[in-house]
């Protein structure tokens, strides 16, 4: 028995100031287009992947600011790429800046979407888990300014049931928590889709710069092989207003083990069908039910 999802993953090159939305949504088809003449089920687009990623820039001018995120999903720019993926039958996942005005305040957040193949938003996720600062550190190199310009997520992990199996969704620094891949598995996620943007460096801690693909790749792996499930990992790479991030866009099976990665710090499309009933012998192995014994760890409930 197999149930097998062909997916594309779809790294982007960077992003330059300036370039309008137009033109960002006609690449992003452009990859869509690709991937559905190749009889992909899914494509995956980065995290915030309507704009460079601004939260590397000490922004105070609120209109300034405002013009990086989206009211609604979709909306008349963005509107062509889900008309485009109805029309073939292609189902994605799209990061973006979110500005939610429907409470008492305005609210912000990285979010990303599930978009199922008929073209209706099926999933949404917050990202929770937000790296970086607050504060204003002119004498680095570039901002990481997510804790300024995000809340942090109030939608939680969740899972959805589409293209045959249950979906999670993540974003970025979401994929270096293991409660993340735990969540969602124990909700019996068999893929999870994640987007990011990640320097090749740290300015607080240059000793790890060396590290920063191995812990990009470590983290995934371990979830995946720990939790039982595929999980596909899709950057926005290479230099974008002179930051430069790392390329790696990732597939990788429940067994841990990589099964395509990007070779480029370009637009590239890393294709590879996952079989989803993989995932089954994985958690049989571990069988969270009859293994896991949270009420004797000490710091939490019975679950």
């Amino acid at each position: 028995m197999t149930r097998i999802v062909k997916i594309a993953a779809a790294q982007s090159g960077p992003i330059p100031l300036g370039v309008s939305r137009e033109t960002v949504v006609r690449r992003l088809i452009e990859k869509l287009q690709a991937a559905a003449a190749d009889g992909c089920d899914l494509i995956v687009f980065s995290e915030c992947a309507l704009t460079p990623f601004f939260p590397h820039w000490w922004i105070e001018n609120e209109e300034e600011l405002d013009q990086y995120y989206e009211l609604r999903m979709p909306n008349p720019v963005v509107q062509p790429l889900f008309d485009a993926a109805a029309a073939r039958q292609i189902a994605f996942y799209l990061g973006y800046a979110e500005l939610d005005v429907a409470g008492d305040r305005p609210r912000r957040f990285n979010t990303s979407i599930l978009v199922d193949k008929a073209g209706a938003i099926v999933g949404k996720h917050r990202k929770i888990h937000l790296p970086g600062h607050a504060d204003h550190r002119p004498d680095n190199p570039f901002q990481n300014l997510e804790k300024r310009y995000f809340e942090s997520g109030d939608l939680g992990f969740q899972t959805w049931s589409t293209l045959g199996g249950k979906v999670g969704m993540c974003i970025c620094n979401d994929r270096r928590w293991p409660e993340t891949y735990r969540v969602l598995a124990l909700q019996g996620a068999e893929l999870i889709l994640l987007g990011y943007n990640t320097p090749d460096n740290i300015p607080e801690h240059p000793e790890m710069d060396r590290l920063v693909n191995f812990h990009h790749q470590l983290c995934m792996q371990a979830g995946a092989y720990q939790n039982g499930c595929w999980i596909v990992a899709v950057a926005k790479a290479g230099v974008e207003e002179g930051v430069s991030q790392i390329g790696l866009t990732t597939i990788i099976a429940p067994s841990g083990e990589i099964k395509a990665q990007s070779q480029s710090l370009g637009d590239e499309l890393v294709v590879f069908p996952c079989d989803l009933d993989e995932s089954i012998a994985y958690r049989e192995l571990f069988d969270f039910q009859a293994n896991r014994r949270p009420h004797h760890y000490g710091l939490i409930a019975e679950s």
